[in-house]
Formats: structure tokens, sequence, C-alpha cells
């Protein structure tokens, strides 16, 4: 990726199992996540954790781009930086 973006690494919040490896711009917190930033995918796409079955994403376009809009409480990430 270019300059200004960072690797994290997002988990289930039930299970704890790694879903998304992505790469993230800004200080913000995660909201959503688009299609094309996602550097490592463990799940199916179907934006459902495949250990234990939770819905943690739905499917939405923003800025005519194709992106997971993060369920908020489904997932914790790792790698952010803290305020």
């Amino acid at each position: 990726m270019s300059k200004g973006f960072r690797t994290i690494s997002i988990h289930c919040s039930k299970c704890r199992t790694l879903l998304y490896k992505y790469y993230k711009g800004g200080t913000g917190g995660l909201v959503k996540c688009f299609e094309d930033r996602i550097a490592e995918d463990h799940t199916k796409g179907d934006l459902i954790c495949p250990k234990c079955g939770q819905e943690f994403a739905r499917l939405r376009m923003i800025q005519n781009k194709r992106a997971h809009k993060i369920i908020q409480g489904k997932v914790y990430t790792k790698g952010m930086t803290r305020k």
C-alpha cells in the first residue's frame, strides 16, 4: 500500500479468530473496510466468522467502492494506535 497506511489485524470478538489483515489509513476507529485494502482475508467472503458463525459486517457501497460496514462490538483490532 502507499504511505500513510498501516496493517492492522481484525479479530472476531466472540471467538478471537483472525478475520482480516487490513491496510488502515487515518487515526479514527474502524467503521468500514474497503475490499481493495484487505491484505489477507481469512473468511469465505460471506462476512461471517468461519469458526463461530457470527455475522461481523454488512456489504455496502461507500464512495462507489465495495466496503464491509463493521457491526459495532463484533470485532476487535490489534495494531491500532490508541488516543
